[in-house]
């Protein structure tokens, strides 16, 4: 039977496969080729430098012994690095390495020194010229569960992330978006459900990032001309979390490299968590193909803290800061700010503060003074009923004849603008807009949208309408 370069590295899986976890081969052994076999070398094709550089610094020792195995102990292992013409390459890009040694021959067999150094691994965490491949998470300890209250707000996200937690990539919730208003802790828990599942499973490879950082490690990597680097980098994570994923809009090229990592990872078994402030059905510029992936799993809502839980995320704070303040600050504090936790959390911290520096008790007139500032330094956020209420002001009208089911022109029309305004000021769903204006449906409100943008730039009346209702809900 003749040998050939297939029977050889056939033989070396089987001895790799009995002496290696099955995830790990299946990630980094299953998508070589074998190429060629001349005298006692053979010639393996691997997707990326990346890919080389990860075999070479973790399974260079299992490689040689299954090699030499097979081709005795003169036996040489060359990689030729395929660059496929999958990711816009003009053209595939091919490299001989042998195993070990850093020269490299490009096909047209011209010698061309790869680097006279250890080359960059292409970890985009990893700064250049330091030679690791140790994933860091970039999780922050400090954001458990244990510090993540649960409230009729946050119960079903909450729930979710426990259950991800425990079973990454073996529930239905894959990928997990978790979406609401700004300091309502989408980030925390996005956190917490990273190093809860480092715990469990130590062996798993965790990695946070904003979507942000996302597109500028993507856009470097352009420049570089390695994207297929970056793309096996973020194929090898088992635990994705993306933070602020609607900053991907309008970027096609982003969105489009993540459909590819996205599609790898769920296909695989691992898991994505993503976290926006908006839901996927409110998400603009964002290509239909990856909104619809966002839905395969759960998408859950943060809302608002209610009082009790306010009160409860303000004493735990205390516990944690080993600080003790009378009941009737803290619920007068909780009564106060309801915009978000980060704004609560920021309160008290103020009201501790003033109280160690300027060595004063902390009284109600105290909280008052410091709660009065806090609220009128910080951005106040429009509810809806407040816009209900100036725009029924403004034509008029009580706020039922607004909500009412009527068809009368005038009626819909201040309607429409209520709508439109609610999803330009604040933060909620198209659902939850519609259902708080006279229990409409998310399409009415759409709908009421690009109405009230086509009348903006064909009405001039109606025009002075959106311009005059601005002002008066300026924040």
């Amino acid at each position: 039977m003749s040998v050939t370069a297939q029977s050889v590295w056939n033989n070396c899986l089987e001895f790799i496969k009995d002496n290696i976890q099955p995830q790990a081969y299946k990630t980094w052994f299953e998508p070589i080729i074998a190429v060629k076999l001349t005298d006692k070398s053979l010639s393996i094709q691997v997707p990326s430098k990346f890919f080389y550089e990860w075999l070479e610094e973790h399974y260079v020792k299992i490689l040689k012994v299954a090699l030499t195995k097979e081709l005795g102990e003169t036996a040489k292992l060359v990689y030729i690095i395929k660059m496929e013409n999958t990711y816009g390459n003009k053209q595939p890009f091919t490299e001989k390495i042998p195993s070990s040694n850093r020269s490299a021959v490009k096909s047209q067999d011209v010698d061309i020194p790869l680097n006279n150094k250890s080359p960059e691994l292409r970890n985009p965490f990893i700064i250049p010229g330091i030679r690791n491949v140790k994933i860091e998470s970039q999780l922050n300890p400090n954001y458990s569960f244990e510090n993540f209250l649960e409230g009729d707000s946050n119960r079903l996200a909450r729930s979710a992330g426990l259950a991800v937690a425990s079973k990454p990539g073996g529930t239905s919730f894959n990928p997990l978006l978790i979406f609401g208003g700004v300091g309502l802790g989408k980030t925390h828990l996005a956190h917490a459900i990273g190093v809860d599942i480092k715990d469990k499973y130590p062996e798993k490879t965790v990695l946070y990032i904003s979507a942000e950082k996302f597109t500028q490690q993507y856009i470097d990597s352009v420049k570089k001309n390695n994207r297929n680097d970056f793309i096996h980098f973020y194929q090898i994570i088992d635990i994705l979390i993306i933070d602020d994923v609607q900053f991907l809009s309008g970027k096609t090229g982003t969105q489009d490299v993540f459909f590819h990592i996205f599609n790898h990872l769920h296909q695989n078994g691992k898991q994505v968590i993503l976290t926006s402030d908006k839901a996927p059905v409110d998400m603009q510029d964002i290509e239909q193909r990856l909104l619809s992936r966002f839905k395969w799993g759960l998408s859950a809502e943060l809302q608002s803290p209610d009082f009790e839980t306010r009160v409860s995320i303000l004493k735990n704070k205390l516990y944690r800061d080993g600080v003790e303040m009378p009941e009737e600050i803290i619920e007068y504090v909780a009564k106060n700010i309801k915009s978000n936790i980060r704004e609560l959390e920021g309160a008290i911290i103020s009201l501790i503060a003033q109280s160690s520096f300027n060595k004063k008790e902390i009284t109600i007139d105290l909280a008052k003074q410091v709660v009065e500032k806090f609220v009128k330094n910080t951005k106040r956020e429009v509810s809806i009923d407040y816009i209900q209420k100036v725009v029924s002001d403004y034509f008029q009208m009580d706020i039922d004849t607004l909500q009412s089911k009527t068809r009368k022109r005038h009626i819909v029309q201040a309607r429409q603008l209520a709508m439109f305004f609610a999803k330009k000021l604040t933060k909620a769903s198209l659902a939850s807009i519609g259902s708080q204006i006279g229990k409409r449906d998310h399409a009415t409100v759409l709908h009421a949208c690009k109405t009230v943008d086509n009348l903006s730039t064909t009405d001039k009346q109606f025009r002075k309408y959106v311009e005059d209702l601005s002002k008066k809900l300026a924040v």
